[in-house]
């Protein structure tokens, strides 16, 4: 059975390594578990710790997708066989390990190139947001849909969110809106776009470099050869929908309750079929999910990059256990009847108390799983 990820280097031409992370779960899209994300982590921290290897790149070994998030059905299913009053260690685990690695990419010393074609979604999504180098292509297809299932954009979504131009993360995280590539470059999810059939002549260019021992020099290097592939691919760079719509999505920053925001953009009058399906998902979405959104963005807005994390691990937690998650999840992907039965029927029937109670951490600071972060 082949490897859900799989690792090699290639030597450049003054011998210089370059470490290569492929995604090979294609099955299920790559969809994060447990074990791949352990995987990448170890290899990650054994190739910055190897003065050989100049830089990384990670890919997907489908054309289909990078990454659709994680393995959201086995999560739900280890939730489900749990105990009933307590976080199930599985889970814990899961979060835990899967936030450690984002922080990895989004403080890794050496270049770290995502190579980010076909759908990037959810945990995928954080793979790709903390790297040096991210690329998007004609065929990227980027969401953080949580609402779908109950949970709500994580992965470090409070700190990028609020880099994002403005009220643009509060759109894409109540809607769960797929965005393409100049969306991505629009929101500060991607650097560089380039087709994506350039990608082996890419790696083979990366080849005849002269990589040195000088981080900052190997940084500038692959931004250079990047952009001379980009302005070779740019005339193909579809039009971004969210800078199109800033109009309509930027009032959205002005608004103090969830509750506004979410009646702002299901009272759009529209016949933009994007803003149209990004409308349905929300009017569909979780309601507790909404509610979370509003929050996370005013939180992280306030607090560091792992304080973010810590944050969103113990939200997390509790979303996972709440009852939505595997209702969501039951409904979109195991009976998938695309009818769930959240706990409340609108934004504004959810209770203050239990968003506040969502965000209360279950740790002390001391004993954070992710106290390591600093």
């Amino acid at each position: 059975m082949d490897s859900t990820i799989i690792c090699k280097t290639l030597e450049s031409v003054n011998d210089k390594k370059i470490g290569m992370i492929s995604l090979n779960a294609t099955k299920r899209l790559n969809a994060l578990t447990h074990d791949m994300i352990e995987a990448i982590s170890n290899q990650l921290v054994e190739w910055d710790q190897d003065k050989d290897v100049a830089l990384v790149v990670m890919n997907s070994s489908s054309d289909v997708a990078f990454c659709a998030g994680a393995d959201v059905k086995t999560l739900a299913a280890q939730v489900q066989a749990g105990p009933k009053y307590s976080f199930t260690p599985e889970v814990t685990a899961f979060f835990t390990a899967e936030y450690k690695l984002d922080y990895l990419i989004h403080t890794y010393s050496k270049p770290l190139i995502v190579w980010g074609h076909g759908i990037v979604m959810g945990g995928g999504l954080g793979l790709m947001a903390g790297a040096s180098h991210r690329v998007v292509t004609e065929t990227s297809k980027l969401a953080m849909p949580e609402t779908t299932i109950g949970l709500y954009p994580d992965v470090g979504a409070s700190y990028f969110f609020n880099r994002m131009p403005k009220s643009m993360g509060l759109f894409l995280g109540l809607t769960g809106a797929s965005i393409n590539a100049a969306d991505a470059k629009y929101a500060d999810l991607a650097d560089y776009f380039v087709e994506n059939d350039r990608f082996g002549q890419f790696i083979e260019a990366l080849l005849f470099v002269k990589w040195g021992g000088t981080v900052a020099l190997n940084h500038q290097k692959v931004s250079d050869l990047l952009l001379s592939f980009e302005s070779d691919s740019s005339q193909h760079i579809p039009a971004s929908n969210l800078k199109k719509h800033s109009d309509e999505i930027e009032p959205l920053s002005d608004m103090t309750t969830a509750s506004a925001m979410v009646s702002h953009i299901l009272g759009l009058k529209t016949n933009d079929k994007w803003l149209n399906e990004a409308k349905h998902k929300l009017a569909g979405g979780c309601p507790v999910t909404s509610a979370v959104v509003y929050k996370l963005v005013e939180q992280g807005r306030k607090i560091s990059l792992p304080a973010c994390f810590k944050m969103e691990l113990g939200l997390s937690l509790r979303c996972a256990h709440n009852g939505d998650f595997v209702e969501g999840v039951r409904a979109l992907l195991v009976d998938k009847d695309h009818q769930p039965n959240w706990k409340y029927k609108t934004v504004h029937d959810v209770p203050d108390e239990e968003i506040k109670q969502l965000f209360d951490s279950p740790w002390s600071e001391a004993d954070h799983p992710l106290a390591e972060l600093t």
